[in-house]
């Protein structure tokens, strides 16, 4: 599943923070000299300042940002005044404008144009990041106040937005330590201090091991592989100082082509394991012992607030609401997955055999002879499918898809008008496409480069509110993809072009925010990925392919013979695709459940999957010395299966499209799409905005129906 890529909120434990307090204060502005905070100059509202963008000013921007923002929560701890929604909620709502556009900066620098100067940095500020945190939340005087207003909107309901900021507000700091006692609030503050820096260690371990594991192939191995991708790895190696070789990086987007495509059966292996230790190296980039000390922290932490573990304290503001109800979804569907590994690993063997290579299918042989399974099963080649995958065009594409759904244009700006980081970086203006209004810009970062973080992602510099005058928004996609040798399209495969359509999702999600607090921009995780999957959908729809998925040499539209093998194997792998997700999940959940005493993290591993009867032909999607969803912060922890969970709304969703008259595209849906599930963001309950949308809760037959696995029951 292509789509669970790495989508880390840019501050991590910040992020669920920064939703209470991350709006704008009307107060007298104070004199800011570092770039970093200074208030946003230029057109469509103002836009960060991205050309003057120093790592020499983080350190003091962020120390400076920290100050400034505490000193507005202060001003609304002590106000003498009784507590009210207007001089305590909304004033928070207000408050540390200066710190949110330092992390607009900080993200960037972490994410996508990291250093080891910048590395050394983000070390020593994370502890400082979390006792920032805990002067917040452990703050009394705000608490009582926040309270106050608790407890009278429960005898006098307020408007519903201000309801649902309350409650979210109340509830955050409820769940990070509010209510303890000094003491306990002392150790609660310690734990985090630590575990921020663990966090900070393991990315940048994984980030070590993807930046120095580099294969470099010879021109007699290359068997297998495109004119596109030897291009590409001919181009990175002399990137890296190794003019006349080939180079596979060792990130997602390297590794997957090279081990579906290449004829270098050994090399294949040491790709994959390249890939797959990444963190489990036995040196000191290391992260078995950080993540055990990692969950030895989390349970002490929510030991502390009365939970028997961390996945039930998580989970209590979730869609799933407990760790059984997910686990109950996942183990649902795991038989019907494993199940199918095996009919899809006897089908690889037979073609093996068949060739007389004289193998058993491991798991670098996997998508390799899947491929070879493709072509002689739907006579469909994934090589011949990517000549009309032009990421171009595919933009093109998702831009269509938002104009017939949301209504929205998509215009380039004019190079130079708004400062990028990167020249690669591309920027377009987002306008209502009835008024013209403006709704934002659009940055998309799309190539791998040294210093980026892999997988794709998709944040705001700037969110959308109507609180205290209307803010536009800045929303930025970013990917992974090879860049192209110079004159070459970018040719990408179906599945990495899902995931682009998916990564759009969440981009949309952002541009039709229609809230007016900056707080209620947020989302409970188990649902937000639900919007970006159903975009997905749009990707194979007659309207996308006959229009944009033309060849890249010839620009004819995709032959209609090809786009009947493409839906007739729109199953296929299926059982690879799942299980390697669903491993992930629940050894999530699993890792988290467990007592972490004396844990021993790849004995866990490797015994939970036994117990599991995980295929020994493939790997987990994120094995865990590498699973920064769950490791480099909080936001996926115990909510990885937060994906499925999201995908069986999906399911059912898209044949609510399916269904109606105008297909994709019907008006009437397209409209209850926008109204219910995506401009209310985080301002209702998600199952109620889904049953707004579908007129009753979702069904997991249809998830089964779209993987091709038994349906057994309506």
């Amino acid at each position: 599943m292509t789509k669970h890529t790495v989508r880390i909120p840019m501050t991590l434990l910040l992020a669920a923070l920064i939703l209470v307090v991350s709006c704008k204060q009307e107060k007298e502005e104070p004199m800011v000299e570092n770039v970093l905070l200074a208030e946003w100059e230029g057109p469509y509202n103002g836009v960060p300042a991205f050309d003057q963008m120093k790592v020499e000013d983080v350190k003091e921007a962020m120390l400076l940002g920290m100050e400034l923002n505490l000193k507005d929560i202060d001003a609304i701890a002590n106000n003498e005044d009784p507590p009210t929604f207007e001089n305590t909620i909304e004033a928070m709502e207000r408050a540390g404008e200066e710190l949110d556009r330092g992390f607009a900066y900080y993200g960037i620098l972490r994410s996508n144009m990291s250093t080891p100067e910048f590395r050394e940095i983000q070390t020593e500020l994370a502890p400082l990041f979390s006792e920032f945190r805990s002067k917040i939340t452990q703050n009394e005087k705000l608490f009582q106040r926040i309270k106050a207003v608790y407890d009278a909107s429960m005898e006098n309901p307020l408007a519903a937005d201000q309801q649902r900021v309350i409650e979210l507000t109340y509830q955050n700091f409820a769940m990070n330590g509010a209510e303890l006692d000094a003491d306990k609030k002392a150790r609660y503050a310690e734990i985090n201090k630590e575990l921020s820096s663990l966090y900070t260690k393991f990315s940048n371990n994984v980030l070590h091991d993807e930046e120095n594991y580099v294969t470099y192939l010879t021109e007699d191995q290359l068997g297998g592989l495109s004119e596109g991708y030897i291009k590409s790895a001919a181009r990175t190696a002399t990137d890296k100082g190794q003019d006349g070789k080939y180079a596979v990086t060792n990130t997602r987007s390297s590794m997957d082509p090279f081990l579906t495509y290449s004829t270098e059966r050994e090399l294949r292996k040491q790709v994959w394991n390249n890939y797959y230790s990444r963190g489990d190296n036995g040196d000191e980039y290391d992260n078995n012992e950080l993540i055990a000390e990692i969950l030895k922290l989390r349970l002490e932490r929510v030991k502390l607030l009365g939970h028997n573990n961390y996945a039930e304290w998580r989970l209590q503001n979730r869609m799933a609401k407990t760790p059984e109800n997910a686990m109950e979804l996942m183990e649902a569907v795991w038989p019907a997955a494993i199940a199918r590994v095996a009919e899809e690993v006897a089908e690889m063997q037979a073609v093996a055999d068949a060739r007389g290579d004289n193998i058993t299918i491991e798991p670098w042989d996997y998508r390799f002879y899947a491929e070879l399974v493709r072509k002689e099963k739907y006579d469909l080649d994934s090589d011949e499918v990517k000549q009309y995958l032009q990421l171009d065009k595919l933009t093109e594409a998702m831009h269509y898809v938002a104009g017939r759904l949301f209504n929205f244009n998509f215009e380039p700006v004019p190079e130079g008008s708004v400062p990028v980081y990167h020249e690669d970086v591309k920027v377009w203006e987002v306008t209502d496409k009835t008024t013209g209004e403006n709704i934002g810009l659009w940055y998309l970062d799309p190539y791998a480069r040294e210093g980026k973080r892999s997988g794709a992602w998709a944040n705001t510099f700037r969110d959308y509110s109507t609180f205290d005058g209307k803010k536009n928004v800045l929303g930025t996609n970013n990917s992974n993809f090879v860049k192209p040798a110079p004159g070459e399209a970018l040719l990408v495969s179906w599945d990495d072009a899902t995931t682009f359509f998916h990564e759009f999702g969440h981009a949309l999600h952002y541009f039709s925010s229609n809230v007016r607090y900056p707080s209620l921009n947020g989302g409970v995780r188990d649902y937000t990925e639900f919007q970006s999957q159903l975009l997905e959908r749009w990707l194979s729809t007659d309207e996308v392919i006959n229009t944009y998925l033309v060849h890249s040499e010839t620009g004819e539209p995709m032959p209609e013979e090809l786009i009947a093998k493409i839906k007739n194997a729109a199953t296929f792998n299926q059982g690879f695709s799942t299980t390697e997700y669903l491993a992930s999940a629940l050894m999530d959940m699993k890792l988290h459940l467990a007592d972490p005493s004396n844990i021993d993290i790849d004995k866990f591993e490797r015994e939970t999957l036994a117990e599991m009867n995980m295929p020994k032909e493939l790997p987990m999607r994120h094995r865990t010395p590498h699973f920064g969803h769950v490791f480099s912060g909080e936001g996926y922890a115990t909510a990885y299966y937060g994906y499925m969970w999201a995908d069986v709304l999906t399911s059912d969703a898209a044949e609510a499209f399916a269904e109606a008259p105008g297909g994709f595209y019907d008006e009437e849906m397209a409209g209850k799409l926008v109204e219910y599930l995506f401009a209310p963001r985080n301002s209702m309950d998600p199952a109620e905005a889904y049953r707004l949308f579908r007129g009753r809760d979702a069904k997991i037959e249809a998830l089964m129906r779209d993987r091709g696995f038994p349906v057994t029951s309506e």
